[in-house]
């Protein structure tokens, strides 16, 4: 089949693999019908080249149809139309029993000291094969899968794959007041549906970027908007009474603008032989700190910080006095899927209140994926949320 894998820093391929198979019986083969390309792969292309060999299947936002399953999975069978969540959860050991489908003690990867495994995502997930290609072999599919209806086209639906989940754990981790305000930093994809998300709840909504086009299309739909500057700080106080937002949501993650020191100990790592980056990875600061330090900042005394963007350093300095005498609250983590999906889908109609079919800014054949990458990567023609379509 054919399938988008990594090759490098900065460089996606596009040919043959091999196709998937059952290897477990609770396992299916999903054809895929439309992959969206994450925020988060950006972090693949650009960062986390030492947790990956050349060859992995990238891609973790799927939507397809069941092709075959193995003999444990029930309730699905071939020709079921199916969003695949982006963790591979079980769906009934303790920590799924909790809501916590990211830290499934079945799928956890333990040599790696990391929480459930992960599709197309890096040796510290799993290193489990992704979806951007023509089929999918799905793990623990007895329980992951969700079934959705046919007939509205893909993009109703992927979206429960990650972007939604995600976006509707960072608003819920918030905990944004009845009337309250939350500042979103960054209108990528997932600043962008978590802003629709609050505005949907009755929020009041304040988004903040560097690119103009992804202010303008917040701004269309209801979000107030501020460009990324030196003084941004000083305009979202005077936005809320001198005293900050109740909440902020951290949209960005590791690669934020305006933290030039740690951009070059990121470009260092991507030099370094693959051993040499993991661990320089694992034990010092290579986040960009910015969109953090800035919601740390603004964010009023008492008030809480979602972070939804992915870090991925282990020795970030924090201003812990700061957020001590501030008396922040700070909630984090990979979006628990199933844990949310019951409460999105009813939002789902043809009524269409968080705009889901038009959300894509890009419809892609696969084949056009390394490009794709690349204009995603520089926030180029407007691009948002690109989808590919094997």
């Amino acid at each position: 089949m054919k399938a988008l894998t990594w090759q490098g820093k900065r460089e996606v391929g596009y040919g043959d693999v091999p196709d998937p198979r059952i290897q477990e019986p609770t396992d299916a083969i999903v054809r895929v019908t439309s992959s969206g390309i994450c925020g988060s792969d950006l972090h693949l292309y650009e960062v986390m080249g030492p947790f990956l060999d050349v060859g992995d299947v990238l891609g973790h936002e799927v939507i397809g149809v069941v092709e075959e399953t193995g003999t444990e999975v029930d309730g699905l069978r071939p020709g079921d139309r199916v969003v695949v969540p982006f963790q591979i959860a079980c769906g009934s050991c303790f920590m799924c029993s909790q809501g916590l489908q990211t830290q499934c003690e079945t799928t956890q990867v333990r040599d790696q000291g990391m929480g459930a495994a992960l599709f197309g995502y890096t040796k510290l997930y799993g290193q489990v094969p992704g979806g951007q290609a023509e089929y999918l072999r799905v793990p623990q599919a007895q329980y992951g899968p969700i079934k959705v209806p046919e007939g509205p086209p893909d993009d109703r639906f992927v979206y429960l794959s990650d972007v939604l989940p995600t976006a509707w754990q960072a608003v819920e981790y918030a905990g944004i007041p009845a009337g309250g305000t939350v500042v979103v930093l960054g209108l990528g994809p997932i600043g962008d549906m978590a802003s629709r998300i609050a505005l949907h709840r009755g929020h009041r909504v304040i988004g903040v970027d560097l690119v103009p086009e992804r202010l303008e299309r917040a701004q269309g739909y209801g979000v107030e908007t501020r460009m990324y500057s030196a003084d941004v700080a000083a305009q979202l106080r005077d936005l809320t009474d001198g005293r900050g937002p109740d909440s902020v949501i951290d949209a960005v993650g590791m690669e934020a603008h305006g933290s030039p020191v740690t951009r070059v100990a990121q470009q260092a790592v991507g030099l370094l032989p693959d051993a040499i980056g993991r661990t320089f990875m694992r034990k010092a600061g290579v986040d960009r700190m910015a969109a953090l330090l800035l919601a740390i900042d603004i964010v009023r005394r008492g008030g809480t910080i979602s972070l939804v963007g992915v870090y991925g350093g282990m020795a970030d300095p924090l201003p812990m006095l700061t957020i001590f005498d501030k008396q922040l609250q700070l909630r984090m983590g990979q979006a628990n899927v199933r844990r949310w999906s019951d409460q999105i889908l009813p939002l789902l109609t043809d009524e269409d209140p968080l705009h889901v079919d038009t959300f894509a800014t890009h419809h892609l054949p696969l084949s056009d994926g390394p490009a794709a990458y690349e204009t995603f990567q520089k926030k180029a023609d407007g691009a948002v949320k690109v989808l590919l379509r094997p």
